[in-house]
């Protein structure tokens, strides 16, 4: 199953059609996707009998985020081995996490303002949360995600690290600093969802390409250890980490510029596209 949002309503996606949620249900679902993601179980049930090819025809270019407004966003940092060993640090025993704040969150294609010299790029694949999870056990945890998605954890390092202690959370939450999409896709539509390729590009450049088998911590693992220390929410989302090939690990290092095209993809998901822009009046 994959679902967008068009227009600010829910829709099911098939191919080049999509299907109003709320308008096929019979107001049942929707419009808005944050009452569908709090309500999943059911209306995954409804959804599977639904026929989103019977949709109309749409421009995917129009797709919005298709989580707007979860109400807690975890990340997870240095979750590959050869990410870790760019970025200085050694292999983590558990998986190192912070928040990205909502503000930051947009959609799959954009324009994003450089607030500093050093904004940096990391792709990720995004886990949603389908019910309330609380003390799950790793064999369970991907009972608990409802889809999966595309996220870019963008980072403005000065801010992240000129600080003592690090500022992880700020440094990576300025506005348009995390875009998400272009679709939600149930886990079932993967061949291996423990096995999905991610990378992204800068003006064409391959910077990142990995697969998340190669997560030092999996999904599960995620959504078992941090469901260990705080409940997790229906609509929640993780980050789940990037891999190598960041700017800051380059050397020299190599950082977003004014009129650069950073674009994030995701197998079986899709693709995001940001522009930077130099902050307006400079």
């Amino acid at each position: 199953m994959r679902i967008g949002v068009l227009n600010d309503r829910a829709v099911l996606v098939h191919a080049d059609h999509a299907l109003d949620v709320a308008e096929a249900s019979a107001g049942r679902f929707g419009p808005s996707i944050t009452g569908i993601l709090h309500d999943w179980e059911p209306f995954a049930a409804w959804a599977a009998g639904a026929d989103a090819s019977a949709g109309s025809v749409f421009d995917p270019h129009a797709l919005q985020n298709p989580v707007p407004e979860p109400r807690q966003v975890f990340a997870v940092g240095l979750n590959y081995a050869a990410h870790a060993a760019e970025s200085k640090y050694a292999v983590p025993d558990f998986p190192p996490t912070f928040t990205k704040f909502r503000t930051s969150l947009a959609g799959p294609r954009g324009t994003v303002e450089l607030p500093g010299p050093t904004v940096d790029w990391e792709v990720e694949l995004v886990a949603v949360i389908g019910k309330y999870a609380h003390k799950v056990s790793e064999a369970d945890g991907w009972e608990y995600v409802s889809t999966l998605t595309a996220g870019q954890d963008i980072s403005e390092r000065d801010t992240q690290f000129d600080a003592k202690p690090p500022q992880f959370s700020l440094g990576k939450s300025y506005p348009g600093f995390a875009p998400l999409g272009p679709v939600l896709v149930t886990p079932d539509e993967f061949a291996d969802r423990d096995d999905i390729e991610l990378g992204c590009t800068v003006n064409g450049e391959q910077m990142q390409k990995s697969r998340t088998s190669a997560m030092l911590f999996s999904v599960p693992q995620l959504v078992s250890y941090l469901s260990g220390i705080t409940p997790l929410l229906p609509g929640d989302i993780i980050f789940t980490g990037t891999p190598e090939g960041v700017g800051l690990g380059r050397t020299p290092a190599r950082y977003l510029n004014d009129g650069d095209v950073l674009r994030s993809s995701i197998a079986g998901i899709g693709e995001l596209e940001q522009t930077f822009v130099a902050p307006s009046g400079e």
